[in-house]
């Protein structure tokens, strides 16, 4: 019986030392390399298009998670193939929570890019594909619809096997590029939207919403939305690069 309370003692000290513990650094190329796959998914139309569902499925956790926070029942999430998706929460139709809801959609990517560079620049590698994993997890109980199930799924078994499976230099490599596009990919949503507006045809975007909260022109909270992901990006590539 001792044997067995050390045996499993000692495994979970191992566990908690392979997730909580500190990884080498990658190589500068590495880094790099990761920053140029981040690009070449985010700027050419083709690979966005895919790529995109990831950036909703940040941006759609964010509304989820602050309504939490703020106090707001959470009725589910839905993730559409057109890589847009739909937070329904209940609570106060306006008020604090509601404005910090509405907020959070298009600060949530690049914020999570900026939190992710943070664990990286410490060297917490697997605790970054760890927690994206936990995040995912917990977010998969409040899909609502089938693809949107589908997407969560494939995004976090990618985070899974990669974390559970693989050396630590495709974990670094991995977790660079996820960080890199998270960072990246975080600013082009804000200019795609203030696109829209300008065509006329995003009249209740996050921004607008905002708008009839505070009655503040939306222009400034796309401006917000402009600067949290544009200082994310800089702060977060020099964590990065270690500048």
């Amino acid at each position: 019986m001792e044997s067995a309370t050390t045996t499993a003692s000692a495994s979970l000290a191992s566990l908690w030392d392979r997730v909580f513990g500190t990884q080498p650094d990658p190589d500068q190329w590495v880094v790099l390399a990761a920053a140029a796959v981040a690009l070449a998914v985010v700027v050419p139309y083709r690979p966005w298009r895919l790529a995109r569902n990831a950036i909703t499925i940040a941006h759609e956790g964010g509304h989820g998670l602050v309504a939490l926070l703020t106090g707001r029942r959470l009725d589910g999430i839905r993730l559409h193939s057109d890589t847009s998706g739909l937070t329904v929460s209940r609570g106060r139709p306006t008020g604090l929570g509601m404005i910090l809801t509405a907020a959070s959609g298009y600060t949530a990517p690049p914020l999570l890019g900026l939190g992710g560079a943070a664990l990286l620049a410490a060297d917490h590698i697997t605790a970054l594909l760890w927690f994206a994993t936990a995040l995912l997890v917990a977010m998969l109980v409040m899909i609502r619809n089938a693809y949107g199930a589908l997407t969560v799924i494939v995004t976090g078994g990618a985070f899974l096997l990669v974390s559970w499976l693989t050396g630590p230099q495709v974990q670094a490599a991995f977790a660079y590029v996820v960080v890199w596009f998270l960072l990246l990919g975080g600013v082009r949503p804000a200019f795609e939207l203030q696109a829209k507006r300008r065509r006329g045809s995003a009249g209740d975007s996050d921004a607008d919403q905002l708008s009839r909260l505070t009655h503040v022109p939306a222009g400034m909270w796309l401006f917000l939305f402009h600067s949290v992901s544009l200082c994310s990006l800089i702060g977060g590539g020099r964590w990065l690069l270690d500048v």
